[in-house]
């Protein structure tokens, strides 16, 4: 059923592109992005949900979803800016079926990239199987949005359903043992059958597929189903393993000690705990020397390889003049390197950064309160999948309803 309309604009660039603009959006980690045929959209994930903002750089290929996702208004304003009819018109949008499912698509590829796990913070991490076959399932969903051009990094039913079934068993038994009559059971059962005809039409195959496809055949069996645990069910990272890393030794007079600055965007997912603390120093004198000494709280899913990955950025009196190499011991990543200070100098204001070379954007504009707006959100999500909904289905499934990763997460007993 198409819900309310929204106004939206639509403009042709100097380059040809043809947007369509919604409400405005900050930085990268406040925003859901897809990729589909020939656009790129948008959405603020901190906003009730809205009609995307595209940008458009292919108006044939994208009038495959254009009406399916804003309304005939929308699609037909874009075809007239693309042919030079219009250069910038204001048409109400439509809030579509498709709009809903593609919110909701590029909302659970956010929480893939995003999601601030955090042990200091007490936000437990999302189980990335879990996530990874809802998202096949909805990408197998929201079909109409893609086209076999394979450009589209975001149409990768098969590439998902490959790399997570581990968690198909899992959520059998979830299902199995879920009461038919609540809602949970309701979207772990459509999960299961998109997956399903999704494996079918990609020609994905294997054992636990096999199973999956004779499960959903059966009936389900009748009684009292019995009581199970999600989390204990998919495979954890319970322990951090130990790895390269020298302990950093205690010693000479301590300058200063501090926090630093945590900025997600400077490396990639499952790295670094999200928690703002997160990032702490200490700056000694060592006879003539200086050092920093500085140690990052790992996340539970970081690397253990044997060399240095991460580095620290440190910054000094404003000048941005070294990095410290990080190597991950136990739960932290630590690192130490000499200070280059003024002699005499016993107050620096130092600045100390953490990011991955090669990946990192560059330092971007302080988002403390972003962070804490998406902690803030991630908690709220959290604590409404800890509480089944037990009759408004229709707002369980639309693009603000928790996911079943968010579901299993909100029942943890970890130690968070």
């Amino acid at each position: 059923m198409t819900r309310a309309s929204v106004e939206v604009q639509v403009a042709r660039g100097d380059d040809g592109t043809v947007r369509v603009a919604g409400p405005g959006v900050g930085p990268d980690f406040t925003r859901a992005v897809l990729d589909v045929a020939g656009a790129v959209l948008t959405w603020p994930v901190l906003e009730d949900p809205v009609p995307p903002s595209a940008e458009i750089h292919d108006v044939a290929r994208a009038q495959q979803w254009l009406w399916a996702v804003y309304g005939e208004r929308v699609a037909a304003a874009v075809q007239a800016c693309a042919t030079g009819e219009f250069s910038d018109v204001r048409v109400p949008a439509d809030m579509t079926p498709l709009a809903v499912g593609a919110a909701r698509l590029g909302f659970g590829h956010w929480a893939a990239r995003w999601w601030p796990a955090s042990y200091l913070d007490g936000i437990p991490a999302l189980q990335p199987d879990v996530l990874g076959l809802e998202l096949a399932a909805l990408t197998h969903e929201c079909q109409q949005l893609f086209d076999d051009e394979g450009d589209q990094p975001d149409d990768c039913v098969g590439e998902l359903i490959g790399d997570h079934q581990a968690a198909l068993d899992p959520l059998l038994q979830w299902w199995h043992a879920t009461p038919p009559s609540t809602d949970t059971a309701r979207r772990l059962g459509r999960v299961l059958r998109a997956v399903d005809d999704a494996a079918d039409s990609t020609g994905s195959d294997g054992e636990a597929l096999r199973r999956l496809r004779w499960s959903l055949a059966q009936r389900r069996p009748d009684g009292t189903p019995v009581a199970v645990d999600p989390v204990a069910l998919f495979v954890r990272h319970d322990d951090y393993a130990l790895a390269a890393g020298e302990p950093l030794v205690a010693g000479g007079r301590v300058i200063a000690r501090g926090a630093g600055t945590n900025d997600w965007r400077r490396y990639p997912p499952g790295f670094v705990d999200a928690a703002e603390t997160a990032v702490s120093w200490t700056a000694r004198a060592l006879g003539a020397r200086r050092q920093i000494e500085v140690e990052v709280v790992a996340h539970i899913a970081a690397p253990t390889t044997s060399g240095p990955l991460l580095v620290a950025e440190v910054g000094v009196d404003g000048v941005r003049a070294s990095r410290v190499p990080l190597a991950r011991r136990d739960d932290v990543w630590s690192g130490r390197g000499d200070l280059d200070l003024s002699a005499g100098e016993t107050r620096p204001r130092i600045e100390i950064g953490v990011l991955l070379p090669g990946f990192d954007p560059g330092p971007g504009p302080e988002g403390g309160a972003d962070r804490d707006a998406i902690r803030a959100l991630v908690r709220r999500r959290l604590a409404t999948a800890a509480q089944p909904i037990a009759s408004n289905t229709a707002a369980y499934e639309g693009s603000s309803g928790p996911f079943l990763a968010e579901i299993a997460a909100a029942t943890t007993d970890e130690d968070y």
